[in-house]
């Protein structure tokens, strides 16, 4: 796949946004592959992986974040969401959902309901926010080490576990499963 082409489709222009995402991108990519180097036993797409890991964030351009040069109209926990929506017919269902499936340590429909996020849900899946392929988890594990807002920095496996706790046990509890298994 080509992702090159559909961040240049996407985010045409050079400019913070842009680099911002490529930068972001590209060190989850980086940490995910790392993932795949380290754990051959786990049959993972290598491939598939990079080009996930490339286009997970490329929905923010939709969401109302200045901080990260973001000036759209959907809040920000919803990017994930716009990314799946703006890949589908790009990528594929299977790219469509690690996008959807990647913030925090996945989002379960009680959390959801309990946070009353603005995330729809529909009866047709029964946990449409939460990782569930290796590669989906890979993906979402890696992410948690990079913020945007401090793009030239690894957070540490503490750091980035204490970065979920805002978001509830659960998914610092799926985090230090993925820190078990992956590391």
């Amino acid at each position: 796949m080509d992702y090159q082409a559909i961040i240049d489709r996407y985010y045409p222009e050079d400019n913070e946004l842009r680099r911002l995402l490529m930068k972001h991108s590209r060190d989850v990519a980086d940490k995910a592959l790392a993932i795949c180097d380290r754990h051959p036993e786990l049959g993972l797409d290598r491939d598939f992986i990079e080009a996930a890991a490339m286009l997970h964030d490329i929905g923010i351009r939709e969401c109302d974040a200045p901080g990260i040069f973001c000036f759209g109209h959907r809040p920000y926990i919803q990017h994930g969401l716009a990314g799946a929506m703006m890949l589908k017919e790009d990528c594929g269902e299977a790219i469509a959902r690690v996008c959807q499936r990647h913030t925090g340590a996945g989002i379960t429909r009680q959390d959801v309901l309990a946070q009353g996020l603005p995330l729809p849900l529909s009866g047709d899946q029964s946990e449409p926010y939460m990782p569930e392929t290796l590669e989906e988890q890979v993906v979402c594990y890696a992410d948690k080490f990079f913020s945007k807002t401090k793009l030239n920095r690894e957070k540490t496996l503490a750091e980035a576990e204490r970065s979920l706790m805002k978001f509830g046990a659960g998914g610092v509890e799926r985090f230090r499963r993925w820190a078990a298994l992956f590391e």
